[in-house]
């Protein structure tokens, strides 16, 4: 129809038109090509208000001849540096001879404008690097630094030293200068700002200048910077401290110098009183430091340090926290008598449920010697729940001896000589801990955690309701074993003087504390009758023969509650036991001369009536030979009495009111706090600038040595 053919003739003229249309915007780009290709590589010769046609589409999709410019226009910027960095060292060492002149004219003004055009050029790193090779110009300006009147320039001065010291060749020729002198004593300065250059420049050199430290010790920085402990910018001191931390690491020399100068008073302020978390750690590794010193850890704690650093154990930074239970245990022995840390001895016990050994390790150390010797922090942890959690930490520990010994400890310090020791040895049983402790006493034997454990089981007996479960975990054969072993280890070495260790443990308090638990287990009588089945008995006599006083204490008071069955009591005098018996009666020592006497009591009780007669003299003299008058009236009254003479024995031995609780003893001081000598410390040191990332800190392994800075 003609509209239809109408509609055809349209669409072919817009077909057309198009196709002219493009046609010439193919001749357009074709034209434009080369200068579109100019324009993205080389921008800067476009004319300005030139239009330059473009090919891109979309605005978000660069086209193909912009991907491709991208490298050339690095490149161009690499020659434009290249061509910048070759003229500011060309400048640079044109200048130097003049700037070396300048800075030693007489007339201030000039040093300091000579000054100044330094610190320019240090500003830049090619003219920085020809400078730090010119050893003539470092040391004038380390002249005009020390030299001058001008605080402007002695802050020009520091500042170049500063930026030179950001790199290795700029340290050794600021160091071959000696310039360390007078850096120490620009930290007198009063501008903070030639104070902050002059202390960044030697915490570089301290870091990575191998023979800084020992200058700076010799050039008495260490009398500068403590003072600088007063100050109150929080970057400014944590640059300071970490200064005394390179400087005190294994010099005592340092450690006594910043105790001379009331450092650990201001360390101790630091951690009280601010909360910049990178100031609180590098002041915690100071404190770190001093804290294995003997004449700084009473310092530390008398100026409130365990309460301080006990104030950082819950915040969020893990190597903050860390170090404050590092140090915390260093002190802890020194803080026994220490008061207000019942917040710290809460948090220790919360923190015995961290599955980080480091963690555990720290906090059971701490414990075990907070909780020694101190009945308020032995009360207050046992309310605490600390018994529990103390269990706990030996079942996780498994063969971990850092963990095991000293959370032993601290349930020996626990068990014993407090108003809640009772609670105490209860509550080992019944959160099921007498297994796990006897389980100690197991191959292979470490002597610390035997030696703690042993005192443990001993204060655990004293508990009647213990004694059965003690019994039924195998803790008698176990005992047994380990005091054979241990006497054969003693037996081997001689006798007299000389002493066996093993891990650092006398042999003989294994004797001691086995015996003395055997001895206290003997109370019931279901464990006597196993102890004495045990073919103990020959053992025991000949331990009175000992040298060693407390061994013939406790072989005595073992001795003497086997007696009481009557067959062990012919057993002991079969095997010779009334000879050392007698002997022992006139002991100074009080406990062994009345168990000695009550064994002989017992095992003479058969014999004949002139035997016993000979006894009772016997020990009605040693029991009354320090009061004259009460022996003379007990002669009078034996010759006079018509009772039997094992009559007047056991009514003068009642008398004398022998009870067996003359044989417990002081655990707490014949054990010593679980305390710790200097710990390798984890050395990774602050970064030259404080603005940029510290470097995480290793975990920490007793054996690793101390790294080189770099």
């Amino acid at each position: 129809t003609k509209s239809t053919y109408l509609q055809l003739i349209s669409v072919k003229i817009i077909v057309m038109h198009h196709l002219e249309w493009l046609v010439d915007m193919e001749a357009q780009y074709s034209l434009t090509r080369a200068q579109r290709v100019r324009a993205a590589m080389f921008p800067e010769t476009i004319v300005e208000g030139e239009t330059v046609l473009t090919a891109q589409s979309n605005p978000d999709q660069p086209t193909n001849v912009q991907r491709l410019a991208e490298p050339s226009q690095l490149l161009k910027t690499a020659i434009v540096h290249l061509i910048n960095y070759q003229d500011d060292a060309d400048l640079a060492t044109r200048a130097i001879p003049e700037l070396t002149k300048l800075l030693a004219d007489e007339d201030q003004v000039v040093v300091n404008k000579a000054a100044l055009i330094v610190n320019q050029l240090t500003r830049k790193e090619a003219s920085r690097r020809v400078l730090m090779q010119s050893p003539q110009l470092v040391s004038a300006v380390v002249r005009a630094m020390q030299n001058t009147g001008d605080l402007e320039t002695a802050r020009c001065a520091a500042s170049v030293l500063h930026s030179l010291s950001h790199q290795r060749e700029g340290l050794l020729a600021i160091f071959k200068s000696g310039s360390i002198p007078a850096l120490v004593r620009m930290l007198s300065s009063p501008m903070e700002s030639v104070l902050f250059y002059a202390i960044t420049t030697l915490h570089n050199l301290l870091l990575h200048q191998e023979g800084a430290k020992m200058a700076v010790r010799l050039a008495d920085g260490l009398q500068r910077m403590v003072p600088l402990l007063k100050k109150t910018n929080p970057k400014f001191l944590a640059i300071t401290t970490d200064c005394l931390q390179l400087l005190s690491y294994g010099n005592q020399e340092s450690k006594l110098i910043i105790l001379a100068n009331a450092g650990p008073e201001s360390l101790v302020f630091i951690m009280r009183n601010y909360n910049y978390e990178k100031l609180l750690w590098t002041t915690s590794r100071v404190l770190k430091v001093l804290s294995v010193c003997p004449s700084n850890k009473p310092a530390i704690v008398d100026a409130g340090g365990m309460q301080a650093l006990g104030q950082h154990l819950t915040g969020s930074s893990q190597r903050l926290t860390q170090n404050c239970l590092w140090t915390l245990r260093n002190l802890s022995d020194a803080a026994t008598k220490q008061e207000g840390l019942d917040g710290l001895l809460q948090i220790l016990v919360s923190q015995l449920g961290s599955d980080d050994v480091n963690m555990l390790t720290c906090a059971t150390g701490i414990l075990s010697n907070l909780t020694c010797n101190n009945a308020r922090n032995k009360t207050l942890v046992t309310q605490s729940g600390g018994v529990e959690a103390l269990i706990h930490a030996v079942l996780r520990a498994g063969e971990k001896e850092d963990v095991a010994e000293p959370a032993v400890c601290a349930l020996r310090h626990l068990t014993s000589r407090h108003t809640d020791a009772e609670l105490a040895q209860n509550a080992v049983r019944l959160h099921y801990g007498i297994p796990a402790i006897t389980k100690l006493l197991g191959q292979p034997h470490y002597w610390p955690v035997v030696k703690a454990t042993v005192g443990l089981i001993r204060n655990l007996a004293l508990c009647p309701a213990n004694q059965a479960p003690l019994r039924e975990s195998g803790t008698i054969p176990r005992l047994v074993n380990l005091l054979l072993k241990a006497h054969q280890e003693t037996q081997r070495h001689g006798s007299g003087a000389q002493q066996t260790y093993q891990d650092g443990v006398r042999m003989e308090e294994i004797v001691e504390g086995c015996t003395g638990a055997l001895h206290i287990l003997a109370r019931d009588p279901f464990n006597r009758g196993e102890i004495a089945s045990m073919q103990t008995i020959p053992l025991f006599v000949q331990l009175l023969y000992s040298y060693v006083e407390n061994i013939k204490r406790v072989s005595a008071g073992v001795l003497c509650e086997l007696a009481l069955d009557k067959q062990s009591a012919e057993m002991i005098d079969a095997e010779g036991a009334s000879a050392p018996l007698m002997e022992l009666l006139h002991s100074p020592n009080e406990g062994i001369a009345t168990y000695a006497a009550a064994v002989l009591f017992r095992i003479s009780e058969d014999k004949s009536s002139d035997y016993r007669k000979r006894v009772s003299v016997e020990l009605t003299h040693s029991l009354f030979k320090h009061d004259p008058a009460a022996w003379e009236m007990v002669n009078i009254f034996i010759q006079e009495s018509h009772s039997t003479p094992a009559q007047c024995t056991l009514l003068l031995m009642r008398s004398f009111r022998i009870v067996y609780a003359v044989s417990i003893f002081n655990l707490d001081a014949v054990y010593p706090p679980y305390g710790y000598s200097d710990l390798p410390m984890d050395g990774l040191p602050l970064d030259a600038e404080l603005h940029e990332q510290y470097m995480p800190e290793m975990t920490y392994d007793p054996r690793q040595v101390y790294p080189n800075p770099l």
